[in-house]
């Protein structure tokens, strides 16, 4: 079940660890967008609005947990590409308890709230109940989610991307059929997605963990590597906590421009929620590409071998460039169809803005092969700190859209922002992993068999 990347064809290696995380990344983003369909379909207009009023602070914070969870199995890659399975099954189950601990404090905190955060974005009153119940019981499931992403980040770094995504997969359907029953049959609203969304969520989580239990011999625990240790736990903390941030940074520029589009009105409201949702389910496989490389880079390192982790690098961002010059052309051509999902035929004035977005993502999509890319790889070298300022210059761009250039603007200043924001990202990401790599070669010339540092 595990795979060693340390030796045999990068390419091959990528694109076959790629494969599952793409379905698997589809899969994830089908949570949300059936909610959004069967919400759009049988609910409303006004209904889909509500949800989407949300998506950005739901990004902030799954965003965050997700980044989190992901670090997390940063140091577990590490060492199983330098053969130390000892440190490795200490980092696991610190791992663990790092996840709870911070699963208590965010659904605590989000809960209380959520009300306020509603307000501070502004939301319109037409769809303010609508958005509060969604978001308040989305936070309720937060322990889930954080269960999900740390088994899974656990299991990846082993080199199997294949077990997340059958769990997944799974659960994605039940969520489907939660989400008919609990929203045409019971008639429970906007509420009735929310819930649909974290129980299936719950049963991914809870089926993966007892699956890792009991299949993985590697991960069979002596006493003492089940303690918790507090050097664990602050290197876990140091490279997991900055990789959430770098995802709720970016979120907090989406929420900025969340805020500005809702000032323009529902009409613009609507047209931005379905366009993100499309742009969202293009993204997946940028994604992918980018955990492959992570991966791949931090099972490397813990073996010394730089040279490959640049040609990981380097291939995973040659399949990326190609798929997203590819769905650029989709989207540019069909985009407005393919948001048909979430959005009725007859709304012909919301479809024609959301094209107009569509356009401008789709011409640019490219510049996400190597924003994510790099960045991922730079996190998986256990440099997250220094990752996260890309998130900086993302967030500081998407804020100088949103208050200075969209007011004037309008619409089609909300179009330019991501692109932008994008670019700006690049500029950091780049130059940063070459010098880190450099870095890395010099601190290790010399040296014999890989060494990471633990207690």
């Amino acid at each position: 079940m595990t795979k060693d990347m340390t030796s045999g064809k990068p390419l091959q290696l990528i694109w076959q660890f790629s494969i599952p995380l793409v379905f698997g990344n589809l899969f994830q983003q089908m949570y949300n967008m059936v909610d959004t369909i069967i919400v759009g379909k049988y609910l409303g207009l006004s209904a889909l609005t509500s949800v989407g009023a949300t998506a950005s602070i739901t990004f902030l914070i799954i965003g965050f947990c997700m980044g989190t969870c992901s670090g997390m199995g940063v140091p577990v890659a590490q060492f199983f590409g330098a053969g130390d399975y000892t440190a490795m099954r200490k980092y696991v189950m610190n791992a663990g308890y790092l996840g709870i601990f911070i699963a208590a404090v965010l659904t605590v905190l989000t809960c209380l709230l959520c009300g306020s955060i509603l307000t501070w974005m502004q939301t319109p009153a037409d769809i303010y109940q609508g958005a509060y119940d969604y978001l308040f019981i989305i936070f309720l499931g937060i322990p889930f989610t954080i269960l999900y992403n740390v088994v899974s980040a656990i299991i990846r770094a082993m080199g199997d991307s294949r077990t997340p995504f059958y769990f997944l997969v799974l659960s994605t359907l039940l969520n489907v059929v939660l989400d008919l029953l609990f929203i045409i049959v019971f008639q429970m609203g906007v509420a009735g997605a929310a819930w649909a969304t974290i129980l299936a969520q719950a049963i991914a989580g809870i089926l993966c963990f007892f699956y890792m239990k009991r299949k993985y011999d590697i991960l069979t625990f002596t006493k003492q590597e089940k303690k918790l240790d507090m050097s664990c736990m602050k290197r876990l903390a140091v490279m997991s906590v900055p990789m959430g941030l770098q995802f709720s940074i970016t979120a907090i520029g989406s929420i900025m421009l969340q805020s500005a589009v809702n000032i323009l009105g529902s009409v613009y409201v609507s047209a931005y929620t379905a366009a993100v949702k499309v742009n969202q389910l293009a993204m997946c496989p940028f994604d992918a590409f980018a955990t492959a490389a992570s991966t791949f880079g931090s099972q490397n390192l813990g073996a010394k071998q730089f040279k490959r982790i640049r040609q990981g690098l380097f291939n995973s961002v040659l399949i990326a460039v190609i798929y997203g010059v590819a769905i650029g052309i989709v989207l540019v051509l069909a985009g407005s169809k393919i948001a048909l999902l979430f959005v009725d035929s007859g709304e012909t004035v919301v479809l024609g803005y959301i094209q107009q977005m569509l356009n401008y993502s789709g011409c640019f999509f490219w510049l996400l092969a190597f924003l994510n890319c790099f960045r991922l790889t730079i996190q998986g070298l256990g440099y997250s700190v220094i990752a996260m300022f890309a998130g900086c210059s993302e967030l500081a761009a998407r804020g100088v859209m949103s208050l200075a250039v969209i007011p004037v603007l309008g619409f089609t200043g909300v179009c330019l922002t991501s692109p932008l924001a994008w670019l700006a990202a690049n500029c950091v990401v780049i130059p940063v992993f070459f010098a880190i790599v450099r870095r890395l070669e010099r601190r290790y010339t010399g040296v014999g068999k890989p060494q990471v540092r633990h207690s």
